[in-house]
């Protein structure tokens, strides 16, 4: 599984379409089973027809951008399908014996599993009863690729929440803080929860989001230039010691600088640690 790459949140490319959602499954499966991808969008895409999400947009635009992510974390053929699917039984006519008959029992297990954790409500914002809810969708998700369903979905809702009213924004927002991107990152998932936790940040803290992101794009160049320079002279260093290991860098995400400031209490012009590095070493 690959986590996906993620920088601070501006704007979104257009929805991916399942041509390029087949794109990138190839890129990491040499041979992958072209026609049930396509089958399972097809059933997705009649199912859905009638639907429309917020922005009057068709449906399957979800869950193929769902499973887009999905293919983002290099999955296997049933995951990407469980994506497609994951609406089909809470949303349309179809059932899981539909989906076992026609794809798969793993398949229609999948879709099970992200449909009944779906129906489970969040209602309590305190510490210990969010953890306590985090530790329950684990246990009922007898299949961890139920959970990465769960969370590219959510990833996906909250790409495009700025179509829901401000209080439901808000309130999915919050959910998001304290259940999904404390769970992507238990499960290592660190670019899936920071931009969970920058999308959320948008929604509960509009006026400070906005301040930070502004300020932050005055020097984004610059911070691009710098992260450069730094991934250049770190990888001479490495290889200069007969070490083979790939650098990245990347500007530190808008949740991040901002509890930064609000613990320490200072402006954005006294935050010096805009920037992370890694150094990836593959083990021997």
């Amino acid at each position: 599984m690959q986590p996906i790459t993620s920088t601070p949140i501006t704007s979104y490319p257009a929805e991916p379409t399942v041509l390029e959602l087949l794109d990138k499954i190839r890129a990491y499966h040499p041979h992958p089973d072209v026609n049930l991808i396509q089958r399972a969008f097809v059933f997705a895409e009649q199912a859905h027809r009638p639907q429309r999400r917020k922005n009057g947009d068709p449906y399957i635009g979800h869950p193929v951008a769902v499973a887009h992510l999905v293919a983002s974390m290099k999955l296997d053929e049933a995951t990407i399908c469980a994506a497609l699917l994951h609406d089909t039984v809470e949303d349309t006519s179809a059932t899981i014996d539909d989906l076992n008959t026609l794809f798969s029992p793993e398949i229609g297990a999948l879709v099970d599993g992200v449909t009944k954790l779906n129906k489970i409500r969040f209602r309590s914002k305190e510490e210990k009863q969010a953890e306590n809810f985090r530790k329950m969708l684990i246990a009922m998700s007898q299949d961890i690729r139920v959970i990465l369903v769960k969370l590219a979905d959510r990833v996906h809702n909250m790409r495009t929440l700025k179509h829901l009213p401000a209080e439901k924004a808000a309130g999915i927002a919050q959910e998001t803080m304290d259940i999904f991107a404390p769970l992507a990152n238990r499960l290592g998932l660190g670019a899936i929860k920071s931009e969970l936790e920058d999308l959320s940040f948008r929604y509960l803290y509009p006026d400070e989001f906005k301040a930070l992101r502004d300020e932050v794009s005055l020097r984004l160049e610059e911070r691009k230039g710098y992260i450069q320079r730094v991934i250049r002279d770190i990888s001479e260093i490495v290889q200069a010691a007969g070490i083979e290991a790939e650098v990245t860098g990347r500007p530190k995400h808008f949740w991040s600088i901002h509890k930064k400031m609000v613990r320490q209490q200072i402006p954005f012009s006294k935050v010096y640690d805009h920037m992370a590095f890694r150094v990836h070493v593959e083990k021997t």
